[in-house]
């Protein structure tokens, strides 16, 4: 009774001291924190004021511009404690997929550009080494941080430089196989490592609250540390008793703790403890550091902690893409007047399971992103949310088509190679009727280039019996996804994060001609080869150059006929696409020029052979120079190199 009447108080103090914040717009602690350093001056006692800051500093800059939101609120206090505990960055703090940095960011000397975030010359959202010293592992996909942290410890470890390293991970990210297989070497080679599982998702009621937390502390202390390690080394010689003391040990905490997989592991495990009671967490984590070997705190926090519209609805705030007014929330915009391709995707979902009732729908912990929620409120018994595991998604999906189901992938293309393996052996080899509907292909925005689908026509391509489809607008969209749903094989949808051209939707579906492009303009001397969403500004770019334009489709089976003719009846060949250069559509065009032996000046413009920078989208493709302009520049560049008539050079360059 007493702890939790201690809970509310602060609580109150805490919700008190950041209303005058907010109308002042005053942090008098915060701005004196120029790195963890001037954290650790502070005495323990102003930690309490520095989180309270801290978290209305982020609602308030993230309000303004956007970005990761929940999770970097539940973080706070747990990001205050380490760096305060360990001396950054010489020490290491490795977080996972990055979501809830922000307050790291804000700590580590980025304070004041956090308005920048996600924008086109700002801060990442993610921690990036080449940022800041403080970022010791580039991250964007989950369940990476306890494997880098498991190699730094090694590197400690042989170099003697002694510092120590933490790794913190979310529940979620444990739902990655390659968290388990980090956990199984750190414990299998007694990595002297820390890993604190951030859990959002569990909430502890005041009793079992109290409980854990002082078992906690008694197990994290030194009286109990010193007699086991001494009961250890005294039963050495006495095996029986050894397993005896060692079981006993294991009923006592797993009656009163839920971290047995842990310590089978090979794992210390503490808590779990309250992530949003600092002076337990500093006073745990002190504990802790005077431990060898691998050791894992269980720490429970809330997304959307200290902000009541987060707290209520994590997922809604999980990433804020837009500014909006804190004193009011996120409001209902206004619907686009274009649906994105997602929402295309979701709605033919949920049409195509009414009409086949084999069809499942299969989802790495994308549901919202890959809007399949009205599929699974519709289709609860026929979707599958597998976790954040992208492998298991693939091969779980061959296992169902191999009985007769007809499973649809839904999956970024940035994720899509984590299961690369997966795609090419249980998929691919075995002809398995799979529909891999891949969003956010090409270039996504301010996520950057860890979430760039950059790759997927490259890597795809190359495999046999794989259908690829490139739809250029949203009615070939759900054209192309039911096309690809009838095959008898595998078959790639790819399409792009965010709005199409406003093309129509028809209500019915109708099977396009396998691998048959489309000529959209006639013109002479250049022929525009576009690929998916690439044809709105390769149709611009040939108005200006009186071009043709094909509506490519398919990069497999390509359109060999359609090359062979626009080979022979234009001087230059132009393919487009939204993909690296290096093996993507403009290649498999390329290919069949050669292997047909025919000799084109042949431009192929794609993705660079560098990674991009975030920004908006247009941002993006500006940068790479795949807008009109871009197009119409790198053409002009071409026709002059390959010195083609004077005159036509020239008009060219003066359109352009």
């Amino acid at each position: 009774m007493r702890a939790a009447l201690i809970r509310l108080f602060r609580q109150a103090v805490a919700a008190h001291y950041a209303s005058i914040m907010i109308e002042s717009g005053s942090y008098p602690l915060l701005q004196q924190i120029d790195s963890p350093a001037d954290l650790r001056k502070l005495p323990q006692s102003k930690l309490e004021a520095v989180a309270t800051e801290l978290r209305s500093y982020l609602i308030h800059s993230v309000s303004r511009s956007g970005g990761h939101f929940a999770a970097g609120l539940g973080a706070v206090e747990l990001t205050v404690a380490l760096h305060y505990l360990y001396h950054t960055p010489d020490d290491r703090i490795v977080w996972d997929v990055g979501h809830q940095a922000y307050p790291h960011k804000i700590l580590t000397g980025r304070r004041d550009a956090m308005h920048s975030v996600r924008k086109w010359g700002g801060i990442t959202p993610f921690p990036k080494r080449a940022e800041s010293e403080y970022d010791t592992f580039g991250v964007g996909h989950a369940g990476t941080s306890i494997g880098a942290a498991v190699g730094m410890a090694v590197a400690a470890r042989r170099t003697g430089s002694g510092r120590r390293i933490v790794a913190v991970i979310g529940d979620g990210g444990l739902t990655c196989g390659m968290a388990f297989e980090a956990l199984n070497h750190a414990g299998g080679m007694e990595a002297d490592v820390l890993v604190v599982l951030n859990d959002n998702e569990m909430s502890i009621s005041p009793n079992v609250g109290a409980l854990t937390r002082r078992f906690t502390q008694i197990i994290s202390g030194k009286l109990y540390s010193t007699v086991r390690e001494g009961g250890k080394r005294m039963l050495r010689r006495m095996p029986a008793m050894r397993e005896l003391a060692r079981k006993a040990e294991e009923h006592v905490k797993g009656f009163i703790v839920p971290g047995m997989l842990f310590e089978e592991l090979g794992f210390n495990y503490f808590g779990p403890i309250d992530g949003h009671d600092l002076s337990a967490l500093i006073s745990t984590i002190r504990n802790i550091q005077a431990l060898d070997g691998p050791r894992l705190l269980h720490v429970v926090t809330q997304k959307g902690k200290g902000y009541a519209p987060a707290e209520e609805d994590p997922v809604k705030y999980h990433g804020i893409g837009s500014p909006f007014d804190p004193d009011v929330g996120i409001t209902p915009s206004r619907s686009a007047a274009n649906p994105t391709y997602s929402q295309v995707f979701g709605e033919w979902l949920c049409d195509m399971a009414s009409m086949d009732e084999r069809l499942v729908g299969i989802t790495p912990a994308m549901r919202e992103g890959s809007k399949m929620e009205r599929f699974a409120s519709e289709f609860p018994d026929r979707y599958f949310d597998v976790g954040i595991a992208e492998q298991h998604s693939v091969t779980v999906a061959a296992g169902m088509a191999c009985e007769g189901l007809k499973p649809v992938v839904a999956i970024y293309s940035t994720f899509l190679q984590r299961a690369y393996d997966q795609a090419v052996h249980d998929v691919v080899i075995q002809k398995l009727p799979v529909l891999f509907a891949i969003d956010r292909a090409g270039v996504v925005g301010g996520d950057g280039p860890t979430h760039a689908g950059a790759y997927d026509i490259s890597y795809l391509r190359c495999l046999p019996n794989v259908v690829i489809m490139t739809p250029a607008d949203e009615n070939e969209t759900r054209q192309m996804l039911y096309t690809g749903f009838l095959l008898d094989g595998p078959a790639a949808v790819r399409y792009p994060r965010g709005s199409g051209p406003g093309v129509e939707v028809k209500e019915e579906m109708a099977a396009l001609p396998l691998g048959k492009a489309e000529l959209r303009r006639q013109g002479g001397g250049i022929a525009f080869l576009a690929f998916g969403p690439m044809l709105e500004h390769a149709m611009a770019a040939a108005e200006e150059l009186d071009a043709s334009v094909v509506n490519m489709r398919f990069v497999k089976p390509l359109d060999e006929e359609m090359v062979l003719e626009m080979a022979a009846s234009h001087d230059v060949i132009v393919t487009v696409d939204e993909n690296a250069v290096q093996g993507g559509a403009g290649s498999a065009v390329n290919e069949h020029l050669a292997a047909n032996g025919v000799k084109v000046s042949v431009l192929n413009l794609g993705l660079p052979d560098r990674f991009i920078e975030h920004g908006s989208r247009k941002d993006m493709l500006k940068d790479a120079g795949l807008d009109t302009e871009g197009i119409l520049r790198s053409v002009q560049a071409y026709l002059i190199k390959i010195g083609s008539e004077p005159e036509q050079a020239e008009r060219v360059l003066s359109q352009a």
